[in-house]
C-alpha cells in the first residue's frame, strides 16, 4: 500500500486558526488599538496585577495565565520518549541544532542590527525613546546611565528610558534565538516531510531551549547594550518554558495511562485547541492597546521590524537546505530539517519579552510581529520545499 506522501494525497491545515493566523492576528492589532482608545487604564490594570519584588513588577500574573496555556498545549503534544529514537536520524538533528544555536542568534543579530540600528534608523526615529522595565533586582537611581538606557521615574515606578530601535532590536534578539516547537510540526506536515523525526527535533529543541536559551539571550542582549536581567530570564525560563514543559509530560503520561492513547490525541487535544487560541489573542490584544499610539503616529513600524524577520526567516531556511542537500539528506528528512530553524517559537519570544521588557515595550511588539508574518513567510517555504522535492532523494 502506497504511503500518504506517496500517494501524492494533498496535505492540508485542518484548524481555521491555524490557516487564517495572519488575519487574527490583524484583528488583534485593530481590537488592540481600539482598546487602548476606549479603555485606555484596562491593559494598564491588569499589567499591574503583578508579583512585585522589591517594589517592580516583576511576573504579569494574568500574562503569566495566559501564556502558560500557549504553551502546555505545544509540550503535551510531545512524546519526549520518542527523542531516544534519534540515534538512528542523528544527522538532520545535528544539523538543526548547529543551525539553531550556533548561526541563527548571531545572524538575527547582525541582520536586525543592520536594519534597525542604522539602515531603518532614522525612519524609525533617531532620537525616539521606549520605557522598559528596570531589570530585576537592580536599584540604580534616578538619572543614572545603564547600558544604552537612563534610569527615569514614570509613574513613581523606576523603569529604563531606551532608544526605541534597541527596543525593537531587542525583540528581534528575543525571536531570533526560539526556535519553533509548535507551528513546525504543521509546517513539516504540510511539506511531506518526516513527522516522526520533526516530533524528535521538537522535543531535544525543547530540551535544549532550557539551557541555551538564557545564556544566549543574555550574551547577545549585553553586546548590544540592552539591560540584561539574568534573574529574570532565568525565571522566564522557568515559568514559560520549563513549567509547561513539565506539566505536558506528567499530565500526557497520567491521562494516556488513565484514558488511553486514543482518547488522548481524539479528545483531549481538541479541548485544548480553543483554550490556546483564546490565550494567544486576548494576549496580542493587549499588547497592541499599548502600542496602539506608537502604531497610528508611524504605521510603517511592523513594516521596519517585519523586513529584517523576513530576511532572517529566508537566510536561515536556504542555509538549512543547501546543507541538507550537501549532506545528502533525503527529502522527507530535509524539508523539516530546514523549516524548524527558520520558523520561530513566538510563544516564548513574547512571553520573555514581556517579562523582561514589559508588556508595553517595543521588544514585545517585535515579537509580535514576528506572528504576523510567520504563516504567510513559512506557507511560501513549504511550497518552495514541495516544487523542490526533486532535488533530493527519496526514502
Amino acid at each position: 500500500m502506497k504511503s500518504e506522501n506517496e500517494a501524492g494525497v494533498r496535505r492540508k491545515m485542518t484548524s481555521v486558526f491555524e490557516r487564517y493566523l495572519t488575519l487574527w492576528v490583524g484583528l488583534c492589532i485593530v481590537g488592540g488599538i481600539v482598546l487602548g482608545k476606549i479603555a485606555p487604564g484596562l491593559a494598564v490594570k491588569l499589567d499591574g496585577m503583578s508579583l512585585f519584588v522589591n517594589g517592580a513588577p516583576v511576573v504579569s500574573i494574568p500574562i503569566a495565565i495566559c501564556l502558560f496555556f500557549m504553551m502546555y498545549p505545544i509540550m503535551v503534544k510531545i512524546d519526549f520518549a520518542s527523542v531516544v529514537k534519534a540515534g538512528g536520524n542523528a544527522r538532520p538533528v545535528l544539523l538543526t541544532l548547529f543551525v539553531n544555536w550556533g548561526i541563527k542568534p548571531f545572524t538575527m543579530y547582525g541582520i536586525a542590527l543592520l536594519f534597525l540600528g542604522v539602515l531603518f534608523r532614522g525612519f524609525i526615529g533617531a532620537d525616539a525613546v521606549d520605557l522598559v522595565k528596570m531589570p530585576f533586582g537592580l536599584d540604580l537611581a534616578v538619572g543614572v546611565a545603564h547600558g544604552a538606557g537612563t534610569v527615569v521615574l514614570h509613574d513613581g515606578v523606576k523603569m529604563l528610558q531606551v532608544p526605541l530601535w534597541r527596543s525593537y532590536f531587542a525583540g528581534c534578539i528575543l525571536l531570533g534565538i526560539a526556535p519553533c516547537t509548535a507551528m513546525v510540526l504543521v509546517w513539516g506536515y504540510l511539506a511531506k516531510g518526516n513527522d516522526g523525526l520533526t516530533l524528535v527535533m521538537v522535543a531535544i529543541n525543547s530540551l535544549t531551549m532550557l539551557v541555551l536559551y538564557g545564556l544566549l539571550g543574555g550574551f547577545l542582549l549585553g553586546v548590544g547594550r540592552l539591560p540584561v536581567p539574568w534573574q529574570a530570564l532565568l525565571l522566564s525560563i522557568v515559568i514559560y518554558v520549563a513549567l509547561p514543559l513539565a506539566a505536558g509530560i506528567l499530565s500526557r503520561k497520567w491521562i494516556i495511562k488513565a484514558k488511553g492513547e486514543k482518547w488522548f490525541n481524539d479528545k483531549f487535544l481538541h479541548i485544548l485547541t480553543p483554550i490556546t487560541i483564546t490565550a494567544l489573542l486576548a494576549t496580542l490584544v493587549l499588547l497592541f492597546s499599548f502600542k496602539g499610539d506608537v502604531i497610528l503616529g508611524n504605521p510603517m513600524t511592523i513594516v521596519w521590524i517585519a523586513i529584517p524577520l523576513f530576511i532572517q526567516t529566508m537566510l536561515i531556511f536556504g542555509l538549512s537546505y543547501w546543507w541538507a542537500k550537501l549532506l545528502k539528506f533525503s527529502y522527507e528528512d530535509a524539508a523539516p530539517a530546514a523549516m524548524i530553524g527558520a520558523s520561530n517559537h513566538f510563544e516564548v519570544a513574547i512571553a520573555t519579552a514581556v517579562m523582561l521588557f514589559g508588556l508595553s515595550s517595543g521588544a514585545a511588539l517585535a515579537t509580535v510581529v514576528g506572528v504576523l508574518i510567520e504563516v504567510p513567510v513559512m506557507l511560501m517555504l513549504v511550497k518552495i520545499c514541495v516544487r523542490t522535492q526533486s532535488w533530493f532523494r527519496r526514502k
